[in-house]
């Protein structure tokens, strides 16, 4: 009798639904009746009553548990002179973000975000590192794709069902708002691929500069990402075929986190491009996952202006920032908080004129 592990399954198909329409109503019914001149609050206004939507209640509860998880993983093209960076770097920012010393560290620790990551895909060994961070592993690094699939299917899967794994335990551990971050020198190619094939686009209107590559190099992406495409063909009209031709395991287990957590009714607050690659891939898989996104911040690559687009998104902030580890979401958390105090603490005028 075989003891093979058996393969894993597709994510459940079918919509999501949304946040709920009535509670949203009442909230922003709140938000009309608030002490403050018509519209003065702004977007955090808006914040507020989605927020109040997605928690379905009025005013919206305090965001005081609020989780970041990086998924880390190498990438076959990083060794294809699309990087300015070489792969070793990601093992090194790895074992920063454990030591709590990376950029997102310390934003993280400003807003009061617990961190997690989470080694999925990264080309080193890692077993010395807390087991919680390496547990999870699919593989070592993934396929260049421009020569040969970056993940074959059965790792695509496990991929996806690692990341709703990891959201089914944040959020029963206590998770109000999830985050994602992305760890993985090269990571910009496979993300701009996943946007191009989602959306029709060629190579050339979704490669940026991602570590602050030059030109040569910026050349050199576009032909990796035009014939990852041209090799991918008519398989991109799938998404998990998607992911197998042009992802990695780490942008996969990203893209089902984010479909479970929507499933499960959370929030999810996007970072940069591969968040916003793998938010569009999510809705792909299971329309109406955007209704519980929120995009944190706006990237300098052209793939992420294209991907919000295509999900309806506006960025909350737009400082420049390309550091990635999920460093924008986690900047943009204080900007939710406020869209929360607001509702909850700003006096209804009705009460105001009666004192």
């Amino acid at each position: 009798m075989s003891t093979a592990p058996r393969p894993a399954p597709r994510p459940a198909p079918g919509p999501v639904p949304p946040p709920s329409a009535e509670v949203t109503t009442r909230a922003r019914e709140r938000l009309a009746g608030l002490a403050t001149p018509p519209g003065a609050l702004g977007r955090l206004g808006e914040l507020g009553a989605w927020l109040a939507g997605a928690q379905g209640v009025v005013p919206p509860r305090p965001l005081d548990d609020v989780r970041l998880v990086v998924f880390a993983g190498d990438h076959g093209v990083a060794q294809h002179g699309v990087s300015a960076y070489p792969p070793a770097v990601t093992e090194a920012m790895v074992r920063t973000v454990v030591a709590g010393r990376a950029g997102v560290s310390a934003l993280a620790a400003a807003s009061g975000v617990a961190v997690r990551v989470l080694d999925i895909g990264v080309h080193a060994d890692l077993r010395d590192l807390p087991p919680e961070v390496t547990a999870r592993k699919v593989r070592r690094s993934s396929g260049a794709l421009h020569l040969t699939d970056a993940l074959a299917p059965d790792e695509a899967l496990r991929s996806l069902q690692v990341g709703a794994d990891v959201a089914a335990e944040e959020i029963a551990a206590g998770a109000q708002l999830l985050l994602s971050g992305d760890l993985g020198i090269g990571n910009t190619t496979p993300a701009a691929a996943l946007v191009a094939a989602a959306l029709g686009l060629a190579a050339e209107e979704v490669v940026g500069r991602g570590t602050g590559i030059d030109d040569a190099a910026w050349t050199r992406k576009c032909e990796v990402v035009a014939q990852g495409l041209v090799r991918a063909g008519d398989r991109v009209e799938d998404p998990v075929e998607t992911l197998v031709a042009l992802g990695s395991a780490d942008l996969a287990a990203t893209t089902g986190f984010m479909v479970a957590a929507a499933r499960a009714g959370v929030p999810v607050l996007l970072d940069g491009l591969m968040s916003v690659a793998c938010a569009l891939t999510a809705e792909r898989l299971a329309p109406g996952c955007r209704a519980w996104f929120v995009a944190g911040h706006r990237s300098t690559e052209p793939a992420q202006a294209h991907a919000l687009k295509a999900l309806g998104l506006e960025p909350l902030l737009d400082l420049g920032m390309r550091l990635g580890e999920g460093s924008g979401a986690v900047a943009a958390v204080p900007l939710l908080r406020s869209g929360v105090a607001l509702l909850r603490d700003v006096a209804l005028l009705s009460d105001v004129l009666d004192a």
